[in-house]
């Protein structure tokens, strides 16, 4: 189990006593007493055998029993209490921080205790700090026969409580029963537990249960309960592909044939790959629904092109189009580039983000509401509140990772209010450049069509990249010089603006003067996302016109820098990135006609887990294979980025892990949806509960 749950009930009841306070209870899910079931452990504990303390090594997490000897409060650094514990194989102390004087009362000598918790090394030898412990009275309590839950804190409430609230939940099965959702037949198909069956095991493995299956999520149990949340999630995006399709939207035809006068007058040709794509979006744009198309593509694969065309078909229709992207920088130079494909077509472009001067916003939003504005281009100022449109027909987002389900869809929402005439819902095109395999897209995105741009346009060559330890800085440099004297441009990335004790990493500001003074030879300047527009934007031109040969930039250069000149990227700290990331980062070189590199810069030593993103990295450039592993290494939420609205949350399932449910997972969604609707909306109120208002704008 990765990482907790806020689980609904599958039916309404009434609330009732828990033992434990009901808003501590909530925030974790848990608004009635059978909600404690979908509390899941993060992880198990073996507490089933008591080991000698002679035994014991640090790092080991164990349960002791002992006798007090001592317990005393020493003042150094700050007020302890230390409790010296033996039991005839050996002694160890416990330390405790925080206590109170009934607590230190309690632990005098000769009490007996069992304990349990984490050794580690001390200054008096083996220790625990804060362990969890009960004074032992006689024979003492049994000793648990089912590995212990760990569930996930929140701030008040103990693991015993949490516990106690467990247990009570699990007793009432035996009165009040838990809903079955599932289909029979699958449950026998599939191999899978019953709920009640799964529930009772997630929280009491019995003994002898293999800690490292739990830890793997593998068992059946884990698996029952990963399917079911893996379905409560599908039919959710399954329901809105529905709603949405019920909904009306304007043809959008271009009888003014606006489309093919912009392709025309663009200096290239579409791939197959583009044509194919711009057909599959064409056909969807020219009917009454409206269209809900994902473009997935690699970098540089022409998707920006795509959407010029589709925001063409739009506008030659007489409807307005929003296009929004997730950064400021990204917003900026999307105006631009659409600005120099419009302008000659008599069509205004305008841009609208969140740190314009206020007379700058003003005319924005006036151009928008009164349709003189046809393409507004913007960041997620878009689809804020005093935003309107005369007439919107079509939104276009940009890297759908970085923005929600819910975002999207107040976006789409302004449509409604646009009109006087009739109420629509505007056609929607999404676009990534976060290649996902085609399976997990149909999960993912179940609620969408999806359309991969599987060509880069001819003249794009292939990036050389190499993985250079720190220490070797000194020829990294030596070599951007060489560059820019043949004439080249280059790009050093750093992760961070300024220096960060947290994080050992170099900020970007002192990067910039360190080069320039390495690179006197140079013209060196500095992007970051903090700098104001008007900055940004002289110093990207300037950067495009060849006249700053070394760009020193934060991770806001990631998406839609074009400069077919660059030819070679360092990327600092390289080590601390994640796969999707510096492959978009790398998108940035390898445009013109020369051969490019990257050159990923780490400091050692290497996790396992960065040791295996750099060879990754290294040893191909084809984005989808590069998504494919950082799934596997890191998981979606990672993959997609944390604002992902949807499956990237799960909670119990992990979509690499569980890959091999998903096929099931959508037929059973669809045989449910025909079926036993009446089962639907149980499931998803079950496991998304509230969240599954990302579906509903307005």
């Amino acid at each position: 189990m990765h990482t907790q749950p806020r689980l609904k009930r599958a039916l309404p009841q009434q609330p009732a006593a828990t033992g434990a306070p009901a808003p501590k209870l909530a925030r974790l899910g848990a608004l009635h007493p059978d909600d404690m079931l979908f509390v899941l452990p993060l992880r198990y504990e073996d507490r089933t055998r008591v080991v000698p303390i002679g035994a014991l090594l640090p790092g080991m997490r164990a349960v002791v029993e002992g006798e007090v000897l001592l317990a005393e409060i020493v003042f150094r650094r700050r007020r302890t209490l230390l409790v010296r514990l033996a039991d005839g194989s050996g002694s160890l102390t416990l330390r405790f921080f925080y206590f109170s004087n009934a607590q230190r009362e309690g632990l005098a000598r000769g009490t007996r205790l069992r304990c349990h918790g984490e050794l580690r090394r001390g200054p008096l030898g083996l220790e625990i700090v804060h362990p969890e412990y009960r004074r032992i009275v006689g024979l003492g309590e049994p000793l648990p026969q089912t590995m212990t839950p760990i569930y996930p804190a929140t701030e008040g409430l103990t693991q015993g409580r949490l516990r106690a609230a467990v247990e009570r939940a699990l007793r009432s099965l035996d009165t009040s029963g838990v809903a079955e959702l599932l289909p029979e037949s699958l449950l026998g198909r599939a191999g899978l537990p019953t709920l009640r069956a799964a529930l009772e095991f997630v929280h009491r493995p019995p003994v002898g249960t293999q800690l490292a299956e739990l830890a793997a999520g593998r068992h059946p149990a884990q698996r029952r309960l990963a399917f079911e949340e893996l379905l409560a999630h599908q039919l959710s995006l399954m329901e809105l592909r529905r709603r949405l399709r019920r909904d009306h939207a304007a043809a959008l035809t271009d009888p003014v044939g606006l489309t093919a006068r912009l392709l025309a007058a663009l200096p290239f040709s579409l791939t197959g790959a583009q044509r194919r794509v711009l057909d599959e979006v064409e056909s969807d744009l020219g009917v009454a629904t409206p269209m809900a198309r994902l473009v997935q593509g690699d970098v540089g694969c022409g998707k920006t092109v795509i959407a010029a065309a589709a925001a063409a078909r739009a506008i030659g229709s007489g409807a307005q189009v929003a296009f929004m992207a997730p950064t400021e920088l990204l917003a900026e130079q999307h105006a631009r580039s659409l600005a120099a494909w419009f302008d000659p077509l008599g069509v205004t472009v305008s841009l609208l983000t969140g740190s314009q001067p206020a007379r700058m916003r003003r005319a924005a939003l006036q151009a928008a509401a009164s349709g003189s504005a046809q393409l507004c281009v913007g960041t997620h100022a878009l689809f804020q509140e005093e935003v309107r449109f005369s007439n919107l027909g079509l939104s276009i987002i940009d890297e759908q990772h970085r923005f929600g389900v819910q975002q999207r869809l107040q976006l789409a929402a302004k449509g409604n209010a646009a009109t006087s005439q009739r109420e629509h819902t505007p056609h929607q095109l999404i676009m990534s450049a976060t290649p996902i395999p085609r399976t997990l897209a149909m999960t993912l995105y179940a609620d969408l069509d999806v359309s991969i741009v599987d060509e880069l346009p001819p003249g794009r060559t292939p990036v050389r990249t190499v993985v250079v330890p720190e220490e070797k800085r000194a020829a990294i440099v030596a070599r951007i010089d060489e560059a820019c004297r043949a004439g080249r441009q280059a790009y050093w990335v750093c992760p961070l603006i300024e220096e960060s004790e947290e994080l050992a990493a170099s900020a970007a500001e002192e990067t910039a003067a360190a080069l320039a003074e390495a690179l006197p030879a140079h013209r060196v300047e500095l992007l970051h996302g903090r700098m104001p527009s008007k900055q940004k934007d002289r110093i990207m031109q300037q950067f495009a016109a060849g006249t700053v040969q070394l760009l020193v930039a934060t991770t806001v250069i990631e998406v839609g820098v074009d400069v077919a000149n660059a030819s070679l990227m360092v990327i600092e700290n390289a080590e601390r990135m994640g796969l999707a990331q510096l492959h978009q980062l790398r998108g940035r070189v390898g445009r013109g006609q020369q051969e490019s590199s990257c050159v990923l810069l780490y400091r050692a030593p290497l996790s396992e887990m960065a040791r295996a993103r750099l060879a990754a990295i290294r040893d191909t450039n084809d984005g989808f294979r590069i998504a494919r592993r950082d799934l596997e290494l890191r998981g979606p939420g990672e993959l997609l980025g944390r604002r992902q609205t949807g499956l990237a949350q799960l909670r119990v399932a992990d979509l690499a892990r569980d890959a091999d449910l998903l096929d099931e997972v959508r037929a059973t969604a669809n045989q449910m949806l025909q079926a036993m609707p009446e089962r639907v909306a149980a499931l998803r109120i079950r496991w998304i509960g509230e969240r599954e208002q990302y579906g509903r704008v307005g």
